[in-house]
């Protein structure tokens, strides 16, 4: 229990740090935006207490919010995404899911890349939502979405696979 607790612990703290002092300065065309501090939600372990993901996942986004002062839209968007999980964890994985002897090291590829995708988007759709907040941005808000996940989801996937623990 300790092990796993100092392993999201540090989880946590390098997300935070590689987002606020590497990926948070990449903004491309004005639209790619990634934002790989989500693996933390997305990897969190199926079979901890669900309060205590949103609990994280707000202090995720707040933290986040904090270091861009962005006025709590990334603790939103967290939020969204860790209440919205176990919905998004079914629809990926099935029965797998279901009798919760799932390990994300174990999927494969197709229903991981399809759990990435669905959380990315969720959450880039609330967060872009809050930042812009005008119906009549609609266009803008879906095209910040379309470019900002597709670079995240690709970040999120190429990260997974290299820190990835080899089971033999």
């Amino acid at each position: 229990m300790n092990s796993i607790f100092s392993i999201h612990t540090i989880r946590f703290v390098a997300l935070v740090f590689v987002q606020v002092l590497i990926f948070n300065h990449i903004n491309f065309l004005g639209y790619i935006n990634p934002y790989i501090y989500i693996l933390f939600i997305a990897l969190f372990p199926v079979s901890n207490n669900r309060v205590i993901l949103i609990m994280l996942s707000f202090l995720l986004g707040i933290t986040i919010d904090m270091f861009l002062d962005t006025g709590g839209i990334h603790a939103g968007a967290s939020v969204f995404i860790a209440y919205i999980r176990p919905i998004v964890l079914k629809s990926s994985f099935g029965m797998i899911y279901e009798h919760q002897t799932m390990k994300f090291n174990a999927v494969d590829f197709g229903s991981k890349l399809t759990y990435f995708t669905l959380l990315t988007v969720l959450h880039h759709i609330v967060l872009f939502s809050l930042e812009i907040f005008s119906i009549s941005k609609i266009l803008l808000i879906l095209q910040k979405t379309l470019f900002s996940s597709i670079f995240t989801i690709l970040l999120s996937v190429v990260i997974t696979i290299i820190f990835s623990r080899k089971s033999k």
